[in-house]
Order: C-alpha cells, then sequence, then structure tokens
C-alpha cells in the first residue's frame, strides 16, 4: 500500500496544485462536473479562518501536502510552533520550497504516517487536516492518533470529502480516484462523520459545500 500512495502522489505533482485551486480551464471544468462547481479556494479560506493569525501554541498539519493553501496563513502566524507532515516525501518538497520563498521560518516538515504519529500524547493545542482524511488508508488509526496527540480542549480544523451528497462524485470517488490510489475507502457521510466526532468533540462549526464537510471540533476532556 504504501509503495502505491506514493507512486499515486508522484503521478499527481503537475495537477495537484492546479485541480485544488482551479487555476486551469481544465481543472475548472474538472470541479464543475464532477464536484458540483464546488470552490476549494473558498473552503480553504474559511477553514484556515478558523485559526488566529496571532495563534502562540503548538499547530499539527497533516497532511500538508504542497503547502498551496497554508503558506500565505502561515506567512502571518510567526507566533506559532508550526509542524507539517506529510506520508509523501515528494508533496514536502513543494512545501517545503513554497514556505521557503516567503521566508517562513518556524514551520518544522516531517515525513511520516498520520497512522503511527511520532509525537506524545496531548502535543499539539490545534491540528490542522485539510483534504487528507479521504485518502488516508487506515482511517480508524488515522483518527485514533490525531485524537491522541491533540491536547484535551484543543481543536481540531479540518476538511475533507464525503460519499452521499452526489452520485456523480461518489461515481468518481469509488471508480476513478480510489482506483488511482489518490483516495481510499471507505468515506463518511455527512452524518457518519458527525456522530463520530460528537463521541469526543464538541462541535464548533459543522458545515458541508457540496461533497466536502468543513469543521472545528473541540476535544472534550478525559
Amino acid at each position: 500500500m504504501s509503495d502505491k500512495i506514493q507512486k499515486s502522489y508522484r503521478q499527481s505533482r503537475n495537477i495537484y496544485d492546479d485541480v485544488l485551486t482551479r487555476s486551469t480551464w481544465w481543472s475548472r471544468l474538472y470541479m464543475d462536473i464532477f464536484w458540483g462547481g464546488v470552490d476549494d479556494n473558498e473552503i480553504a479560506r474559511t477553514v484556515l479562518s478558523y485559526i488566529p493569525d496571532d495563534f502562540s501554541g503548538k499547530l499539527l498539519d497533516v497532511p500538508v501536502g504542497t503547502g498551496v493553501f497554508t503558506v500565505t496563513k502561515y506567512a502571518r502566524m510567526n507566533r506559532a510552533a508550526i509542524v507539517c507532515l506529510d506520508y509523501s516525501s515528494d508533496m514536502l518538497d513543494q512545501a517545503r520550497d513554497r514556505f521557503w520563498k516567503v521566508g517562513i521560518g518556524n514551520c518544522r516538515l516531517v515525513q511520516g504516517d498520520v497512522g503511527a504519529l511520532p509525537f506524545g500524547d496531548e502535543s499539539f493545542d490545534i491540528i490542522l487536516t485539510m483534504n487528507g482524511f479521504h485518502a488516508f488508508p487506515d482511517k480508524e488509526k488515522a483518527y485514533s492518533e490525531v485524537n491522541r496527540v491533540l491536547k484535551a480542549g484543543g481543536r481540531l480544523v479540518g476538511c475533507f470529502c464525503i460519499r452521499g451528497e452526489s452520485r456523480r462524485t461518489d461515481w468518481l470517488m469509488d471508480r476513478i480516484l480510489s482506483r488511482r490510489g489518490w483516495f481510499t475507502p471507505p468515506f463518511e457521510t455527512f452524518d457518519s462523520l458527525k456522530a463520530r466526532l460528537e463521541k469526543g468533540y464538541r462541535l464548533e462549526e459543522y458545515h458541508k459545500e457540496g461533497s466536502i464537510v468543513y469543521f472545528i471540533a473541540t476535544k472534550e476532556p478525559h
């Protein structure tokens, strides 16, 4: 599975940012046809607005991807201690270059597996997870590890793809994206994720736009 994931990330190197940011005509067409015109740029701006620019604690970004959405935000968050983790060394290289070009010096980039995070219990005040959970191979381990390293009272902030909102999008996720290794089933629905989060978190914000859910969840004390 690890080789398949690495290969899929390498194959998507030249299209990943274009698709997420709708920066080309074909990526806009793809998003309009298969994702109902959802604007990832707007969702990303909303999710990142949940984190104050003057935040001064410890933040884990998993998976960081190429940093295409977070680079501008992190350039303003110079009081925070930020750790960016991704399974793909290629994605990390792109994020590292992007952060370096704008002078971000408070981000530590780490290659690792979200299912076995190399951090101690309750290490982070905020965990940011954007466009990741629909791709993680072992989602149960990912949920468990994210919960383990987040402090009680800390915030889980994120967005990712869900099923059950559009037959066309569900078909794309099942028949194309999963087979290429970019997504990994099973996928949450809007209701299943809400029920999961409510078991250990207090939902502050919980919304959907097309087949993408975005949220803030505060971890309840033990």
